[in-house]
């Protein structure tokens, strides 16, 4: 039978963190990195593992490539602090440590906004690629939602890793201000240009998007305000590449 590392990054996550890793105790390998957290964090993870580093925050990308090339089983489940793996789901991922006839996994989610089930707008069929073959799957070390490649054949499992993303309005208007900074400097660092009816344009999109071409609205007050958020976050993002572009434009003339 394979085995498996579980491999979580975190920062002030005592209050997710014992669900988190209590979901995956089974597993032969917990590694958890920790960026600097000030609470008790790390003494709730060692609880549960003596894999436990402090690192400083080099990004989402670059954090996840770093704790995955710890991982020394043969599986990988690459989980954040704030999602949980349910028994269905659990069960599945120790059937494919048993016999696997792919190299990867992509899971599906249960995501919650603000208190609610998300079923539709953006989060509707959400899946990511997160049960990973170590020797034949490599980290994208992207600014910001970190890319996965596998080699070889991607396979889909049933059961659900359950998020929760945003437990309340400060955490959505903290993640997206965060995760539109590290959107726009990403973009910045590829070349991509934009402008003030570029940003615009994003952010109506994005709203139209999840709030009428996914029925967002079907969720009711939680749709609109996952909608919104999604908006500002792009717009914010392409906004602040702009101040990116402009500096960049001043500092060359």
């Amino acid at each position: 039978m394979s085995t498996l590392s579980v491999c979580v990054v975190t920062k002030n996550e005592a209050h997710n963190i014992v669900a988190c890793l209590g979901s995956v105790a089974w597993a032969n390998e917990i590694i958890i990195i920790d960026s600097q957290s000030t609470d008790n964090t790390v003494e709730l993870c060692k609880q549960f593992t003596e894999k436990v580093f402090i690192s400083p925050w080099l990004g989402c990308g670059p954090q996840k490539k770093q704790v995955f090339e710890m991982a020394t089983c043969d599986w990988v489940l690459m989980l954040d602090a704030d999602e949980r793996v349910t028994p269905q789901l659990a069960q599945e991922i120790q059937k494919v440590l048993q016999h696997a006839d792919c190299n990867g996994y992509e899971i599906p989610f249960q995501s919650y906004f603000c208190g609610k089930r998300m079923r539709f707008g953006d989060w509707m069929n959400e899946r990511h690629l997160r049960l990973l073959k170590r020797d034949a799957s490599e980290i994208i070390p992207r600014l910001v939602h970190f890319g996965v490649k596998v080699h070889g054949k991607i396979g889909k499992l049933q059961g659900h890793i359950i998020h929760y993303s945003f437990p309340n309005l400060n955490t959505v208007i903290n993640k997206m201000n965060s995760y539109s900074t590290d959107g726009a400097i990403h973009l910045h660092q590829n070349g991509k240009k934009t402008s003030f009816i570029a940003a615009i344009a994003h952010g109506i999109f994005a709203f139209v998007r999840g709030y009428i071409f996914r029925f967002g609205f079907l969720d009711g007050s939680r749709g609109f305000m996952l909608a919104v958020g999604n908006a500002q976050g792009s717009y914010y993002k392409y906004l602040k590449l702009l101040e990116l572009q402009q500096k960049a434009e001043q500092a060359a003339s």
